[in-house]
């Protein structure tokens, strides 16, 4: 079957596929696989400590795959400048890059007069508003189900998603709660023409940065076993329940400000948990989806699987 939308059109790829970026994890070998089983495959820029260790980054994809692959920045409300690795990914020939938190409007404009195709990750419909309208090429829309950061409206991607392909005329990528083909046929049902995923892809075998504890709490835990941190910060992120995310909770209860909570909700203290596995001195985002995922599969065997289930669901609906 064919599986032609705006999205594979657009960026060039088999299947409307988009891997996320995934603070500290997504690097050449997962962005490679992802691309190489006709999905976008992107490397988490913001991840990296130089402009010259994304370069080195970049090299390596292009090593590994010959397909179409992007690189996202994800900006946050407090992150560090970005701009110097927006041009290290300009001169090493970047064709896709991807946004996600904070302002957008610098991106755009350091992108213009560019051929850049540029993704957007919103939480609402006002946001996919404004990123049609400064030049996206399409939205990504993370519903509340997602893993890592999300909307502060607790709106499920059943509902967010159509209310965005009603108000935008760029193509939308649906995210968050998808793991499976069905997910998929879903989000092409609400009107997307493509679906993003991250907590499924940590479960695979190329993503060779997860330790073995988180790939674990990924298999073990159902639906219920995630946490929204971060609320009273105003930036929702949802994370495996464990010590330290009930550590966050406790404090966040009793009022604490960014000053007080800035150690917990770190990058090293996320490293502390996806990278050695410790669950009392750190935390590792992840979606309502860990409840659909059983095992490690490659990414190519996760395409393939996904795209069987997805075809039978076709078949289905060519009814009578």
């Amino acid at each position: 079957m064919e599986w032609t939308t705006r999205v594979t059109e657009k960026f060039g790829i088999k299947y409307p596929i988009i891997q996320g970026g995934l603070a500290h994890l997504a690097y050449s070998d997962l962005c490679a696989a992802v691309s190489n089983a006709g999905g976008l495959g992107q490397i988490t820029a913001m991840s990296l400590k130089s402009p010259e260790a994304l370069r080195e980054e970049i090299r390596k994809v292009k090593q590994l795959t010959d397909q179409p692959f992007g690189v996202n920045f994800a900006i946050g409300q407090r992150g560090r400048p970005y701009a110097h690795m927006v041009d290290a990914a300009l001169e090493e020939g970047v064709e896709v890059m991807s946004i996600t938190g904070g302002n957008p409007t610098p991106f755009f404009e350091q992108l213009k007069d560019t051929n850049v195709k540029k993704l957007v990750l919103v939480a609402a419909k006002r946001q996919a508003e404004k990123a049609e309208e400064l030049g996206a090429d399409a939205v990504m829309v993370v519903g509340q189900e997602g893993g890592g950061h999300l909307g502060r409206d607790d709106i499920g991607t059943m509902v967010l998603t159509p209310q965005v392909v009603d108000a935008v005329s760029i193509p939308v990528i649906a995210s968050g709660g998808i793991g499976d083909g069905r997910g998929w046929m879903a989000a092409h049902a609400l009107g997307a023409e493509g679906i993003e995923m991250g907590t499924r892809f940590i479960a695979t075998k190329e993503c060779i940065h997860a330790s073995e504890a988180y790939i674990n709490a990924l298999l073990s835990s159902d639906e219920t076993n995630t946490t929204v941190i971060k609320r009273t910060l105003g930036a929702p992120a949802r994370a495996l329940i464990n010590p330290w995310t009930e550590k966050i909770l406790q404090m966040e209860s009793e009022n604490a400000d960014y000053e007080a909570l800035k150690d917990y909700i770190s990058g090293e203290a996320n490293q502390k948990f996806i990278y050695d596995g410790d669950d009392e001195k750190g935390y590792g985002w992840a979606g309502q989806v860990t409840g659909l995922i059983q095992d490690v599969p490659s990414v190519d065997e996760l395409f393939k699987r996904m795209v069987k289930e997805a075809e039978e669901i076709r078949e289905k609906w060519n009814f009578g």
